[in-house]
């Protein structure tokens, strides 16, 4: 029986926030934009430049240490991290080290093993640093300083986690938070939301943490879930094998599922951080914390109860619906023009998921307007066209935020319920199909389903199913 290992995680999350400029200047922070810019002399680092905090970048700040339970650092500041890189301009980050501005939270997560609080060290303000482009092509590197500058908050967690199901919940914990507090849009893929994994193992029973690594370069929960994986076994072999793991920074390569050491791990001595002399200490007051805290937003959380309560929805309903904030309001605000919530969550949960899932679109992408859904309920709840030709009609509303009522229209796709027109129909089916006719008087209930799903072709889906079929049944 060979040893039982542990593996023990925590994060460094870093999340840009969703400000129009960028956190010490005036220039934009929108992602995309030819390179170099959206770039003033503060974000480019030129001497004599001096930065200007952004009002908004502490409230973001605020409003996230609030909805994960943080205490607040009433006076905090900014420090300098001074590292040397291509693409840190000032050859420094504005950062926060000495007092950053939430301390000590922590968030519930749930797993199949259970609930369980993920601890949450502390939360800073910091400025992101710029992009380097390297060209295979001429063989050089290319710097773009849009990004230099952008907001950040870096939520670093306790070493709280031991598998990669428990990060994964984590993130989408924080994830869900942050889009609900509108802090951030936290696209993984456009790198709003970046995770640095630290990983380590141990023997499982023992107190002592074992060498950890840092991970970077991760920037989707699949690529997440397999660098875990692969580190896990990684220190684990070495381990056994009896040699030492190494603290080091490690760069996750998806394609090859490898990670390879990019370079020994600093300490904070090595960034000789000191107290930024540009800028003025931070005093947050009761009254600003109380107002951030009024305009808190209902959380996931609250959201899926309500859903619950309120709404009668099933928990699997309300888990969907809620698990982005943009569907969350659609459905609200379509429920309070048409006030039917389960047919609502019905066409979002059936027919927008499955669109969603054949154009390979998130929720996040759905355009049209809730308005023109609420039409759509209401146009089958009064019975001016059936089932079937709703959701032909949703998919235009859906593609192109088609208005139901002239769809409907303009396409002639009421119901027909003139039983006239619908006896001639059924007569000449009957006519038609004389062995179903003989069937159907033998016993077999299953010609009548035939002759009834005929009708239905012949009135191309526009007739009322239940007309139809008390029809055919007399006339049978």
């Amino acid at each position: 029986m060979g040893k039982q290992y542990e593996t023990v995680i925590g994060l460094e999350v870093h999340v840009e926030l969703a400000t129009k400029t960028k956190i010490f200047c005036g220039c934009s922070t929108e992602f995309g934009g030819a390179p170099n810019t959206h770039t003033c002399p503060v974000c480019t680092g030129m001497p004599g430049s001096l930065p200007v905090l952004n009002r908004q970048v502490v409230e973001y700040a605020l409003a996230v240490g609030l909805a994960t339970n943080c205490g607040i650092n009433q006076y905090c500041k900014f420090d300098r991290k001074n590292y040397f890189y291509p693409d840190n301009p000032q050859n420094y980050q504005i950062s926060q080290l000495y007092l950053p501005i939430c301390h000590d939270g922590w968030v519930e997560i749930e797993t199949a093993a259970g609930k369980k609080r993920i601890g949450i060290h502390e939360i800073h303000m910091e400025e992101d640093a710029g992009k380097l482009i390297h060209d295979e092509w001429e063989d050089c590197s290319l710097v773009d300083y849009n990004r230099s500058g952008v907001p950040l908050i870096e939520i670093v967690s306790e070493p709280d986690m031991r598998s990669a199901d428990e990060v994964i919940a984590y993130l989408e914990k924080l994830r869900l938070i942050i889009q609900y507090l509108g802090a951030s849009d936290c696209k993984l893929q456009e790198g709003s939301m970046r995770a640095d994994v630290n990983l380590s193992v141990r023997e499982a029973g023992t107190k002592e943490f074992g060498t950890r690594t840092e991970m970077k370069n991760l920037n989707s929960f699949k690529a997440i879930s397999r660098a875990i994986e692969g580190e896990r076994n990684r220190q684990v072999e070495l381990l056994e094998d009896g040699r030492k793991v190494i603290q080091e920074t490690r760069r996750w390569d998806d394609n090859k599922e490898a990670s390879h050491a990019m370079r020994s791990k600093e300490d904070a001595q090595d960034y000789r951080y000191f107290p930024d002399p540009d800028l003025a200490p931070v005093v947050i007051s009761e009254e600003w914390i109380a107002r951030v805290k009024a305009r808190q937003p209902e959380l996931r959380t609250e959201k899926l109860a309500r859903y619950q309560s309120e709404y009668q929805l099933p928990r699997y309903d309300a888990e969907i619906l809620t698990g982005s904030k943009h569907l969350a309001d659609i459905f609200e605000e379509t429920v309070a023009i048409c006030g039917k919530p389960k047919e609502v969550s019905n066409w979002l949960m059936t027919d927008a998921m499955r669109l969603l899932k054949e154009q390979g679109q998130e929720p996040e992408d759905i355009t049209f307007a809730p308005e023109n859904l609420a039409k759509l309920v209401e146009l089958v709840d009064q019975n001016v066209i059936n089932r079937t030709v709703a959701r032909g009609v949703f998919e235009a509303v859906f593609t192109e935020n088609a208005d139901p009522l002239q769809y409907v229209e303009e396409k002639g796709l009421r119901v027909v319920s003139d039983e006239g027109q619908l006896r001639r129909v059924i007569e000449g089916i009957l006519r038609e199909n004389p062995q179903s006719v003989a069937d159907y008087k033998a016993g077999k209930q299953k010609a009548m389903g035939f002759i009834v799903g005929q009708a239905m072709r012949a009135m191309k889906g526009k007739a009322d199913p239940a007309v139809v079929n008390a029809l055919v049944k007399e006339m049978l």
